[in-house]
């Protein structure tokens, strides 16, 4: 690592980054329920963006292991914020309609799958490989507030027109964009090879010999899946907690102020022990803050629910993020991040769909509770399925092993 290597562009990038998508969230997911009063139509955003992630991911983390990471993700920033600004124009013009909403969520669904793997292989080649638990940490602590202030800042802007909302996501795209270019990196010439079946794939296959690490992405990915109530926030907020466009904002950034101080906790009381025990408590938690969350009639005990909803995820997010990052040699941190994303990304997109979907059928409640379920049956199941996960003594000692 070059001493010129730049880590604040890369935190700055990060949180301008994601404060302009969840801001985009909370606009497009009130504008969508306004427009066509289906949670369908709610959960189908999900969809459309869950396609080329599941398409394209793989693809996508070959890329980043063949080209130039830094320029993978400012074009793809800036591609995001083209999006958001085509969204401004429709609002402002009083042409948008649901159709142009989807298609703005199919390519800015393309342009995320694309930034992701490039810019989490880049964090390693910008810390020193013994501080970089903790600057996962800081990165994690910065998606949580960016998640935090993103809603709340976009349910408030909201107030004065879907318009306005759009284009503060369109200028902080555009900034975070400028942040991640001037990264100055020093990184040895990525290999040129023609791209292979075997090459794309080569990252299922490191997986596939890690068992924690492939069990610790797969419980992840049912959760989060299973318990996707985040499609659901826009009928909780205005049909059963009775609140506009600020509560929605509360509501979704519920799950990362919990996630926010449980990344403070782990900054003084860092995980040293029996990290396997406790992924498998977070999740369990997670799943019962779920089911919590769906029978609350009350905004109060709602967002505590969501809070400690956060507060159980970020812990698996953090075991499962150092595994993936301090096992993974540099020329596959591209494509192994990319099946992390795969199972994870998508499994967002694709429980917000599901979700939906059940929402449509059995009703917002209902939908919500079978989810928590859902989650909690998972981890039973993985504690039989993945004992070497559920055994693991630390994050650098395999269960069984010594450190």
């Amino acid at each position: 690592m070059s001493s010129k290597a730049t880590f604040p562009q890369y935190f700055a990038g990060q949180v301008l980054s994601q404060l302009a998508y969840q801001m985009l969230v909370v606009a497009v997911g009130w504008q969508i329920y306004d427009l066509t009063n289906s949670a369908l139509a709610l959960g189908m955003i999900g969809l459309v963006q869950f396609l080329p992630q599941f398409l394209l991911v793989l693809v996508a983390g070959h890329f980043a292991d063949r080209h130039d990471r830094k320029r993978i993700v400012s074009v793809c920033m800036l591609i995001q914020g083209s999006m958001a600004a085509v969204l401004a124009a429709g609002s402002w013009g009083g042409w948008i309609a649901s159709e142009i909403i989807y298609a703005c969520a199919f390519v800015l669904g393309v342009a995320r799958t694309f930034q992701a793997p490039a810019m989490q292989s880049m964090l390693p080649s910008l810390v020193e490989r013994s501080t970089l638990p903790r600057a996962i940490n800081y990165v994690t602590a910065a998606r949580n507030f960016s998640t935090i202030a993103g809603p709340a800042l976009g349910g408030g802007i909201y107030l004065f027109g879907a318009p306005a909302v759009y284009g503060v996501s369109t200028a902080f795209y555009v900034l975070a964009s400028v942040m991640v270019f001037s990264i100055y990196m020093e990184r040895a010439k990525p290999s040129r090879e023609p791209a292979t079946l075997e090459s794309v794939f080569a990252g299922i296959t490191y997986i596939r010999s890690k068992r924690d690490v492939l069990g610790a992405i797969a419980m992840d990915l049912f959760a989060v899946m299973l318990g996707g109530v985040t499609a659901l926030l826009p009928i909780y907020a205005r049909d059963i907690l009775h609140t506009g466009p600020e509560g929605l904002g509360l509501l979704r950034a519920a799950p990362a102020a919990g996630a926010l101080l449980m990344t403070a906790f782990l900054a003084r009381m860092p995980l040293k022990r029996r990290v396997g025990h406790a992924m498998y408590a977070g999740v369990t938690v997670f799943g019962l803050a779920t089911i919590v969350f769906a029978l609350s009639e009350s905004l109060a005990l709602s967002l505590v629910a969501l809070m400690v909803l956060g507060a159980g995820d970020l812990i698996s997010v953090v075991i499962r993020s150092s595994l993936v990052q301090l096992e993974t040699p540099d020329e596959m941190r591209g494509r192994v991040s990319a099946v992390n994303l795969m199972f994870l990304g998508t499994s967002s997109q694709l429980g917000q769909f599901w979700t939906g979907m059940i929402a449509t059928l059995a009703g917002a409640v209902p939908a919500a509770v079978i989810g928590g379920v859902g989650t909690l049956v998972v981890v039973a199941l993985w504690v039989r399925l993945f004992p070497e996960l559920f055994n693991r003594e630390s994050l650098t000692t395999p269960a069984g092993k010594s450190p």
